[in-house]
């Protein structure tokens, strides 16, 4: 019987064979221990010998900078955190307050008269306020000062002094009218339409002649209250309980008795309220003198459909908006040919007009922080089944409501006309129409920025070049 042939390996067999791990053929080598010896005087420092992982190993090296890592400010950080020093800062604060002797020592050391005396070089509001201050005072300070307050002629002071109240009151809301502070109805209030009654607060000084509370003209039937600039600026100033959020301002509404869409929003910059309100309607071409009256001015009081200040008939503006009305382009002229409709040829192939150099800029108000934009743009007409897109006017509005303090605060009378206002040398070089916009991403085309009343005329109703 002949010998076996040895069986020859499988391939799954020879690849695990060659997957082995092998032996390291570094040979660990006992050292000299007389080499280690500190008396040895033959002893080099050499090159880091590898170990058997064939890794050199070094936690004192920073991996990412290759710099070395300073244990010392590790320990002195380790000295101050969540130590008896770090924490002995915050309870000696807290000591020094309690045991920080209080000042009416001080305040008995000086005599009543004196104190009367300092008082006379205050004003009615300061005095209050530092009579308020302390019982030591509230006792030293004459009691007069509480009966000219009182004064229907020192109301002034009297505001003056309620203000400094306003971070103290969340639940209440100062009324310029009545000169007091009422408690609001509800919380988080929301701007409803002109027809619609949205008291705030309870207050009887309407019902009194000449009583009127602030407010200013949004559209041709819409105002923005006082009140609600208050709310929202004090949400913004204190907390959201004092207050409401701006998006409670915020409305979408068709005009009563013309076409014109407007869009009102809001931005606080720098504690001042800022407006913006869009007012767009759509506009044929080729419209006579009196087809642009009849759209641009309200039949009830004679002025802008779209939202403008006061001072809108000093300038420019309402030439603006006629010089834009007569940039509409002609729309294209469709006719039954044959089978299918036909589009002729017309004189102009732009679907959108193109303002001119007088009706493109950005206009600014001289007399109140307030900014316009006129344009022309093409909207969808949902109403008419044939031609779904128009040609519209777009009027824009930016303006300044001031910070909300009080109505007669310089922004807030400037864009009610009730005092002098130089917006050029106020607002600077910045436009407020930047301002605003910069802040929902949405970048304005480059345009000039000139003055909506460049000769600076004030004729008002007199001047009939308006109309």
């Amino acid at each position: 019987m002949s010998e076996q042939e040895p069986r020859r390996p499988s391939l799954t067999s020879r690849i695990a064979y060659v997957l082995l791990p092998r032996k390291s053929k570094i040979r660990l080598e006992k050292k000299d221990p007389g080499l280690l010896s500190p008396l040895s005087t033959n002893y080099q420092v050499g090159p880091a010998r590898i170990g058997a992982i064939g890794i050199v190993r070094n936690d004192d090296i920073n991996e990412q900078t290759g710099e070395r890592r300073d244990n010392t400010a590790m320990l002195h950080g380790l000295s101050r955190f969540d130590s008896s020093d770090s924490l002995d800062d915050l309870r000696t604060t807290d000591k020094i307050e309690e045991r920080r002797p209080s000042g009416e020592h001080d305040i008995i050391k000086l005599s009543s008269t004196l104190w009367n005396k300092i008082a006379e070089y205050l004003s009615f509001s300061d005095v209050i306020c530092l009579a308020i201050s302390s019982k030591t005072l509230l006792c030293r300070i004459d009691k007069k000062y509480w009966l000219y307050i009182r004064d229907s002629q020192n109301q002034e002071e009297k505001l003056r002094f309620l203000m400094n109240l306003d971070s103290q009151l969340p639940g209440h809301l100062l009324c310029f009218s009545c000169v007091i502070y009422h408690r609001r109805i509800t919380e988080n209030e929301r701007l409803k339409s002109a027809m619609n009654l949205n008291p705030v607060y309870n207050c009887n000084g309407f019902r009194k002649f000449g009583k009127q509370q602030p407010k200013i003209r949004l559209t041709s039937g819409n105002f923005l209250p006082f009140t609600f600039v208050q709310l929202a600026t004090r949400a913004e100033k204190y907390t959201a309980q004092y207050g409401i959020p701006l998006g409670n301002l915020c409305r979408r509404y068709k005009d009563r008795e013309s076409d014109w869409l407007h869009q009102t929003r809001y931005y606080i910059h720098k504690g001042n309220l800022l407006l913006r309100v869009i007012s767009q309607t759509f506009a044929a071409h080729g419209l006579p003198i009196s087809g642009q009256r009849h759209l641009l001015y309200s039949r009830e009081d004679y002025w802008p459909y779209f939202s403008c200040c006061p001072h809108w008939r000093d300038g420019e503006l309402l030439d603006v908006c006629k010089c834009a009305l007569s940039h509409i382009a002609e729309p294209h002229s469709m006719s039954q040919k044959r089978s299918k409709p036909m589009m002729q040829r017309t004189q102009s192939l732009n679907l959108i007009g193109t303002l001119c150099s007088f009706c493109r800029p950005i206009r600014r108000c001289p007399d109140c922080p307030t900014e316009y934009m006129v344009e022309l743009k093409l909207c969808e007409d949902k109403s008419d089944p044939v031609f779904r897109f128009k040609q519209s006017l777009v009027v824009t509005r930016w303006s300044d409501l001031g910070n909300g303090s009080s109505p007669f605060s310089e922004e807030w009378a400037a864009v009610n006309g009730d005092t002098t206002y130089d917006s050029f040398a106020n607002l600077g070089k910045r436009a407020l129409s930047g301002i605003f916009e910069a802040q929902f991403g949405v970048t304005l085309p480059g345009q000039r920025l000139i003055s909506a009343n460049p000769k600076n005329e004030k004729r008002g109703e007199e001047g009939n070049k308006w109309y």
